[in-house]
């Protein structure tokens, strides 16, 4: 397994299997048949743009849900986290250590839906003991990429 292949991926999933191969020594012909040995073994499972939704017209918001769970005897955490997930709403889902079990990220179009999931849908699994839902107010930095702000969002001081 050619760990710097996917690093590479994983920063810039646009590289050429020419500019992969210059960059790990490989020819092309080599590139491209690891990328698709590593899609057929899930060790990659897709290519995704990363979107600053602050810069369109789109309006969302994101929430981090902190829940806390009873595990189940034989299943551990595996089956509450597969009927969690199996929800359109859920970006992500991370078994966590400290003080609750899992971050669930979800978006929606507004906190009342956001509002709806929890209470309607996540608090409502009988193993789930409680959760705390925190709202994202601005992105700054994800996946290693900075958000830029906005040239119209740039503060100006006018001094007479």
């Amino acid at each position: 397994m050619d760990t710097k292949l996917l690093q590479l991926l994983e920063g810039d999933c646009k590289l050429t299997a020419e500019q992969l191969a210059a960059m790990t020594g490989k020819t092309a012909e080599e590139v491209k048949a690891a990328v698709k040995q590593y899609e057929a073994e899930k060790l990659i499972l897709g290519y995704q743009a990363v979107v600053d939704w602050d810069r369109t017209q789109r309006e969302a918001v994101t929430a981090l849900i902190e829940v806390k769970v009873t595990p189940q005897r034989g299943d551990g955490f595996d089956r509450i986290a597969q009927r969690i997930y199996q929800y359109d709403e859920v970006e992500s889902l991370y078994l966590m250590s400290g003080a609750f079990d899992f971050t669930v990220i979800i978006s929606g179009r507004t906190l009342k839906e956001v509002a709806h999931f929890v209470g309607e849908k996540l608090s409502t699994i009988d193993e789930v003991t409680s959760t705390a839902t925190h709202f994202i107010l601005h992105k700054y930095k994800e996946n290693h990429l900075i958000f830029e702000k906005r040239e119209e969002q740039q503060e100006r001081f006018v001094f007479e």
